[in-house]
């Protein structure tokens, strides 16, 4: 019963989130399975590290298909994304931390810059409807 609660409350949050919502809410769980999948290599978990990072490159992957191409900044972040995707391929096949440490320490980095995108863009809307204090 509390599952299927939590669920409906996922679903409408990802329904209501907006585009930067879900891109935070995207960083959120690769970064979070890339911390189980280190966890789960330190342990010698091989079947859970695989998962693990399995579900991190889903979430990468996720990233490209909705990369916004016309974007100025669209290539570099899909060289990222593909970078991060080989780490993590390189990681789950060599049963090694560094690469997946390394994705990890830019995912963090990248949602902390999402966030700050988000906040900004927020602002103009603020000061058009003139809810910012001043």
């Amino acid at each position: 019963m509390i599952q299927t609660q939590r669920n409906k409350y996922l679903e409408s949050t990802v329904q209501t989130a907006t585009p930067a919502q879900l891109l935070i809410m995207l960083s959120d769980g690769a970064i979070r399975f890339c911390r189980l999948g280190i966890e789960a290599l330190k342990s010698d978990n091989f079947q859970e590290a695989n998962n693990n990072l399995g579900k991190a490159q889903d979430i990468i992957s996720e990233f490209v298909i909705t990369l916004d191409r016309t974007s100025p900044i669209a290539e570099h972040l899909l060289r990222l994304y593909e970078y991060f995707g080989y780490r993590l391929i390189e990681a789950n096949t060599q049963k090694s931390l560094v690469p997946v440490e390394e994705v990890l320490a830019y995912l963090i980095e990248l949602k902390e810059t999402w966030i700050q995108a988000a906040k900004l863009s927020q602002i103009p809307a603020a000061v058009n409807s003139g809810s910012l204090n001043g």
